[in-house]
This record gives structure tokens, sequence and C-alpha cells, in this order.
């Protein structure tokens, strides 16, 4: 789960200290590609000079002295010989994932996993994880996966992979295991959120392939938009399918926007995918200790819905770039949001390549909903709270009697069509597949009534 920017050119610095303190300029010219925006702010010059120079404080020598100590003690005593690259690589993870759960440094692979999750095709499972104090904890499954068919849930933790217990020295590893080659076997050891028996699941990977954006009729007149993550091409397709869903089937009276499990993406696509639904106001603001990171992006004309009714979705799943989407909508009063409270995740990272092969990803701004509201670790309030519940069939004896159209000689309605079902059967149906999905859709029919 990565709300991230895309990189407008900086200088890094980057010191590291083995027996006397060196510091590299890196200089990582990445262009900012284009986003739906007028007006992109201009990139600073800032050097890795400037940047040392204005620390507040100075590594003190005895800081030196404590990390080359470490290092040799690794090197001379750690019950396996390392490399000093293995060695170095290691204090530079470290130094990074002691800073928040979302910075990291990527190698070779890492930079491949992180291009596979902006396209939405890999190798794996189709699971967002997140280290969280030394454990392995489900963001997300993303829909159609074996995870998700095999009933993994946000809030579950991973306990085991392939027999191997998760914890803090081999996090690393575990999460590398969840992909591999389509058809490869795993098994996971899940402990399911609330639950106190841990289970085993086989599963299967698979050539995971997201298709992000999802439209359907729920009911003549009202779209349900499932949008699972947020790609590089989300709200370039979600512009397409929309059109041409209006194209066939007219405007619509409103719109369920799903975005349920949805770990996030790329923060240019959701502001695109706000924009879809928005004429004007502000979409999200960005804020960091650079000027580069200090961003405004705001809504052009041009709602799709025109103006229709939207009612989101969510739960402690929709994190990220789904969380700046609602936000977007609940502040600019386009949007009612229902179900649960989301995952809170109000950080941006940004990847700054340090060679060819390696970069680092590092938390560079907090982001603020139109209100000014910081949801870091809070998360979206919905408007309208709705547990995590299912609904089934009353075990009931049957009735020989439930309607007039039960009774014998009973008159027909000379409009009913013969084959026509009520509209009472098609609402139990969706209530029964979606609990959710079907209150959802009563608030919409709501508020489509109050616009007349």
């Amino acid at each position: 789960m990565t709300l991230r920017s895309h990189p407008h050119p900086l200088r890094l610095a980057l010191a590291l200290a083995l027996g006397a303190l060196a510091v590299t300029q890196v200089e990582a010219q990445v262009p900012q590609k284009p986003i739906k925006q007028p007006d992109a702010p201009a990139a600073s010059s800032t050097s890795a000079a400037a940047v040392v120079q204005q620390a507040d404080d100075a590594v003190s020598l005895d800081d030196i002295r404590n990390f080359t100590r470490v290092y040799h003690i690794i090197q001379q005593a750690y019950v396996e010989k390392l490399d000093n690259k293995t060695i170095m690589n290691a204090a530079i993870s470290g130094m990074l994932q002691n800073l928040d759960p979302h910075s990291e440094y990527l190698d070779k692979e890492g930079l491949d996993e992180l291009d596979e999750d902006t396209t939405g095709q890999y190798g794996g499972l189709g699971i967002e994880v997140l280290q969280v104090d030394g454990m392995l904890k489900i963001v997300s499954p993303i829909d159609d996966t074996p995870a998700s068919r095999a009933g993994i849930k946000p809030g579950d933790t991973i306990l085991k992979v392939d027999g191997m217990v998760v914890d803090s020295q081999n996090i690393d590893e575990a999460f590398k295991k969840l992909r591999g080659d389509p058809g490869s076997k795993i098994t996971l050891t899940i402990l399911h959120e609330k639950s106190d028996k841990p289970i085993d699941l086989p599963l299967v990977r698979e050539r995971i392939n997201v298709t992000s954006v999802k439209l359907r009729q729920l009911d003549p007149g009202y779209v349900y938009i499932r949008l699972s993550q947020f790609q590089e091409d989300t709200a370039t397709d979600l512009d397409t399918k929309l059109s041409d869903y209006i194209k066939k089937h007219g405007a619509p009276k409103g719109a369920v926007l799903d975005l349920r499990s949805n770990p996030g993406g790329l923060l240019t696509t959701a502001v695109g995918v706000a924009d879809t639904f928005l004429d004007s106001g502000t979409i999200v603001t960005t804020k960091g200790r650079l000027p580069d990171a200090n961003l405004h992006f705001d809504a052009h004309p041009g709602d799709l819905l025109k103006g229709a009714p939207i009612v989101i979705l969510t739960d402690n799943g929709t994190a990220s770039a789904a969380e700046i989407v609602s936000g977007a909508l609940k502040d600019n009063h386009r949007a009612l949001i229902m179900g649960r409270r989301t995952f809170g995740k109000g950080v941006v990272q940004t990847v700054l390549p340090l060679d060819q092969d390696h970069a680092v990803k590092i938390t560079t701004a907090r982001y603020y909903t139109p209100n000014g509201t910081s949801i870091q670790a809070e998360g979206i309030k919905p408007d309208i709270p709705l547990a995590d519940l299912a609904v089934s069939k009353a075990d009931t004896p049957p009735q020989l009697i439930g309607s007039e159209a039960d009774l014998p000689n009973h008159l027909v309605n000379e409009k009913a069509a013969a084959d026509e079902k009520s509209a009472s059967d098609d609402d139990g149906k969706l209530a029964i597949d979606d609990y959710a999905l079907s209150q959802a859709l009563n608030v919409l029919k709501g508020l489509a009534l109050g616009r007349k």
C-alpha cells in the first residue's frame, strides 16, 4: 500500500559512517509525469550540501564510533560470515525501516515489484501487506485473486509462510515469499481479525492481472463503480468506461463508488479519479519539509455524473489514495461515506533513485483533505456507519398465503408482466450477496428522490 508522488528532480544526501563520515551527492533526475493538473509546481534544486547545512544537529564523533564498532562486531562475531555489501545494505534498510512502516530501501527486485504494483501485473497471491510490530498485517486482498477467494480479510495477520514463523528478523524474506511463479504452491497460516484460532490456507500463486475499474448497473438508473487499486491508467480507464456506460444507459440517477479493500496507489491517479466527479474545489494538498513536497491539487469543470448523488462504500482496508478520493468527495459535499472507518494512511512516499538498480522510497509529506484535515492514523469516519454484517434467508416454515396473489381466483393486475420479478425479490438477493451494497443502494435511491 503505497501512496507515491511522481518525484521532481532532487539532490540527495546519503551520509554513511565507516571510520569517517563521508557525504556522497547522488543526483536523481526523474521527470515528473503529466497529470490532470494545469499548473505543475516548479521543482526546486535543493543541493545535498544545503540539506546537510540546514540540519539542526550534526552527527557526533561518538555516534560515528558506535556505528563503526557495531559494524566491526558484526564482521567478526556474527554467527555467519557476511560480506561488506550485505552489512551495508542491512544498515541502510534498517535506517529507513525505523523511520516509519512505509519508507524502505529498494534494490532491483524491489523496484521491479514496485513497477508491477503500479501496472497491476505480477505473480503472487493478490494481497497488500504491511509490516506492523514485526508482523505481516493484511491491508486488503485484491478482487478475484487467490487471497480474496480464500477468504483473507483486511486486518488478518500472517503468522507463518510455508511453516516459517514470521518475525522481525525474517519479515523481508516472508514478504518476498508471497510472490512467485504462477502455479507454484504456498501455505499461509492466517489469524483472522477477532479470532484466536490460526488456520492454514494452502494457496496457488497466479498471474495477477488486476483490472482496477469495473462498472455494472445495479438497478435501472443506478450504476455500481468498483475501484480495486489506483494504478497508472485507473483514472483514464474510469473516464472511458463511465462515458461508455452513459452512452448506453443514459445519465445515471446516482452511483455507488465501492472503495472497500482498496489499498491505494498513485497520488496523481487519486487526483484524476476525484476530478472525474467534481466540477470545482480542492482535491488534496500535501505538505513536507522540502518545497517540492508542498503540492495543491484542484478539480476542473467536467463532472461526468452531472451532480447525481454518490454513496462511497469504505472499510478498514480502504487506504492511501482511496482515502484521498473519499476525503475529497466528502469535504466537497459531493458524496456520502458509508461503511467502516478507513485505514488511516495519510502520508506520501516519493521514490528517489540512487542509481540504475537502487532507490529510496521515503515518506516526504503528509496529505490533507480539502477541509485541511490530516487522516494519518485516524482514517475517515463514515457519514453512515455500517458494521461488517451478512444477511441470510430466515429459516421459517413455508407460508401457504403470503399475498393477494396467493389467493384462489384472484384478479390479475392488468399492467403486470407475466414474467416480471418483484422488486423485493431482487432487493433480497442483493442483501444476501452484499449487505453493505444493498444498504448503499437504498440510501442512494433516497438521495436521488430528494434531488428531483
